[in-house]
């Protein structure tokens, strides 16, 4: 396995790779099958509160469980996702690897995220690839994701765009969706969650890439154990940089 096979999948359509280039995300279905979400969701829920110590952590306005990659096999398939492999070559455009894959529950009733990029240009970790995985339904009234298109094509930090980022842009676009979808982005494009209004969490998986000579911010080698380990295929093994491989051309 190596990047060079990787570039030669060609599984999104034509309008998601246009959107990606264009306006820098896109919304796309996902590797779970509508008829099997409440069955993830389930998983993903017992996973969460299974969770203990430094993999909790509680911010300003969502709840993070590190490490969804050694929380059961329920969630093996989603960063293999072709299509997602697609579009992450598309955007870092050589060998890559996975950073990071977490759970993310966005609380009732919290205001709208800043604005923002998820890494500078200047960082080793750029370019850098996300994806978040709709585990619930995302809506403009319980904080979906909330872009600038085109953005990840203007020079400077997402924080200079206006006094106040955590206001709604003028040019924004609500990434919404049905549960099971699956939504892709560059990590340059300016954005954040919008406010929930709702009574009820919002709950989704979201993970990133970045290229494979960056710093993941997951040590999954050091993490995994031996069952984690034995049903691993080796794409998966690749993607997760956990073992050597031989040098890569592109």
């Amino acid at each position: 396995m190596d990047f060079n096979t990787l570039s030669e999948i060609r599984e999104l359509s034509p309008s998601a790779a246009a959107a990606l280039h264009e306006h820098g995300f896109t919304v796309i279905d996902g590797p779970v099958p509508s008829t099997q979400m409440r069955t993830f969701a389930e998983a993903y829920d017992a996973a969460v509160n299974l969770a203990t110590g430094d993999d909790v952590r509680v911010g300003s306005t969502t709840t993070r469980v590190s490490d969804f990659v050694n929380r059961g096999a329920a969630f093996d398939d989603i960063y293999v996702y072709p299509r997602l492999l697609e579009a992450c070559c598309r955007v870092i455009g050589r060998p890559f690897k996975l950073s990071s894959l977490l759970a993310r529950t966005l609380r009732p009733y919290q205001p709208a995220q800043r604005l923002h990029v998820d890494v500078q240009a200047a960082s080793a970790d750029w370019p850098l690839f996300g994806f978040i995985l709709m585990v619930d339904e995302f809506r403009p009234d319980n904080g979906a994701t909330r872009f600038v298109p085109g953005s990840h094509r203007q020079p400077g930090p997402a924080n200079g765009v206006s006094a106040d980022p955590v206001a709604s842009h003028p040019e924004q676009v609500l990434a919404c969706g049905p549960a099971g979808s699956l939504l892709i982005f560059d990590g340059s494009t300016w954005h954040g969650h919008a406010a929930n209004h709702s009574d009820h969490s919002r709950r989704s998986l979201q993970g990133f890439f970045v290229p494979r000579s960056g710093d993941a911010a997951t040590d999954f080698r050091g993490r995994m154990p031996p069952e984690t380990r034995r049903r691993l295929s080796p794409l998966a093994k690749y993607l997760l940089a956990i073992e050597d491989v031989a040098a890569e051309c592109g």
